[in-house]
């Protein structure tokens, strides 16, 4: 919580992350990067916060995919407050692969990319 007793806006960046971790242990990207050298990084991220968060409440933050492509894809983001009944925040990131031994983009392994399709939303 920051001085105005609101969750900080900081914090809302971690949820995002939370939601985005879960979505790539799902696509076992993780090993998959051990394996290839290749993983996913955040080339930009973005927060539009709609209502403070006051502790004490309970949040549910979901995530989709949009607009795969090659190298990147975007990854959207809500925060909904349970106190509130309501969307607090929205967000994004663009997610880009990465190789890792010659720090310059890559494209997104053929298993990921097709997982990755699941996420997208109907």
């Amino acid at each position: 919580m920051d001085a105005l007793q609101h969750i900080n806006n900081t914090v809302y960046f971690r949820y995002f992350e939370d939601v985005r971790v879960v979505m790539l242990e799902k696509l076992e990207v993780f090993e998959l990067a051990k394996r290839l050298h290749v993983g996913p990084v955040v080339g930009s991220t973005r927060c539009d916060y709609r209502a403070p968060l006051v502790y004490p409440d309970t949040i549910t933050t979901v995530a989709w995919v949009e607009d795969i492509q090659e190298k990147r894809y975007a990854m959207k983001y809500e925060i909904y407050s349970h106190n509130q009944e309501r969307c607090v925040a929205e967000g994004e990131a663009l997610i880009v692969y990465c190789d890792f031994k010659t720090g310059k983009s890559c494209p997104i392994p053929a298993e990921t990319l097709e997982g990755l399709k699941a996420f997208v939303a109907k």
